[in-house]
C-alpha cells in the first residue's frame, strides 16, 4: 500500500506530488450554492466554463484564478476551500486523516479508474454557457 501525506504535510508537497493528488473527477469545478443560514454547501450540475467535460480537467489551469473570479487555488487556499470540496476529494480526505478511495489513481494505479468507477462529473455536468447562473438553484444535485 502506498504511503500518502498526512494533513500536517500537505503544504510541504512538491508540485508534482500535489497535482497527483487530484483524481480529475471535476466535482470541485461544479458551481455550488451555500445556504446563508446553515452554511451547508449544495452542488449543482452546472460546471465552470473552463471544465473540459471529457477529461474533467481545466482548459486553462495556469490562469484559472484570473479567468474565473471565485476559483480557489487549493495549494494556497486549502483551509478556505475545504468546505467546498466533495467528501471524496483527496485533499479533503488526507486533511481529515482519512484514506483515499480504491478508485483514486494513486491507489488503483490507473488514471481512468475515477471514470470507470462512475465518480466523475463527465456523465452529467452541464456547461455554464446557456444556463442562467442567477437561477442555479434549479440545478441543485442530491445531497453528497
Amino acid at each position: 500500500m502506498p504511503s500518502f501525506p498526512t494533513s500536517s504535510d500537505l503544504h510541504d508537497l512538491d508540485p508534482e506530488t500535489w497535482e497527483a493528488l487530484c483524481a480529475r473527477c471535476g466535482w470541485c469545478c461544479l458551481h455550488k450554492l451555500e445556504d446563508e443560514v446553515s452554511g451547508e454547501v449544495y452542488y449543482t450540475a452546472v460546471a465552470c466554463r473552463l471544465l473540459d467535460h471529457t477529461s474533467c480537467t481545466c482548459r486553462d489551469y495556469e490562469n484559472r484564478a484570473t479567468e474565473v473570479a471565485d476559483c480557489l487555488d487549493l495549494h494556497t487556499q486549502l483551509q478556505t476551500a475545504l468546505p467546498w470540496l466533495p467528501p471524496s476529494c483527496a485533499y479533503r480526505l488526507l486533511h481529515e486523516g482519512k484514506p483515499l478511495p480504491a478508485w483514486h489513481p494513486l491507489v488503483s494505479g490507473s488514471f481512468s479508474s475515477p471514470e470507470q468507477a462512475g465518480v466523475t462529473v463527465s456523465r452529467f455536468a452541464l456547461p455554464e454557457e446557456g444556463v442562467d447562473l442567477e437561477d442555479l438553484s434549479r440545478y441543485i444535485l442530491r445531497k453528497l
